[in-house]
């Protein structure tokens, strides 16, 4: 959330990923630096370590996603 937040406040199209496991994590980031409507996208948990068929898989279901994001942030 950090990273994307930052990016963002530079102006640079950014969406965050984050897993189900760290989700009120990243509201509390968000509202701390101020951007709570920060664009992001939940992902299952784990991810890392999950093998890569499985990473495949989650971002195969999730680029769509990602990409409706960004196009929103440039509008």
């Amino acid at each position: 959330m950090r990273d994307g937040i930052n990016l963002a406040k530079l102006g640079i199209p950014a969406v965050s990923l984050v897993t189900d496991e760290f989700w009120p994590q990243g509201d509390f980031v968000a509202e701390s630096l101020g951007m709570p409507d920060a664009p992001r996208i939940r992902l299952p948990h784990p991810v890392a370590g999950s093998g890569v068929e499985n990473m495949r898989k989650v971002a195969h279901d999730i680029a769509a996603q990602i990409v409706d994001a960004l196009e929103g942030i440039r509008a």
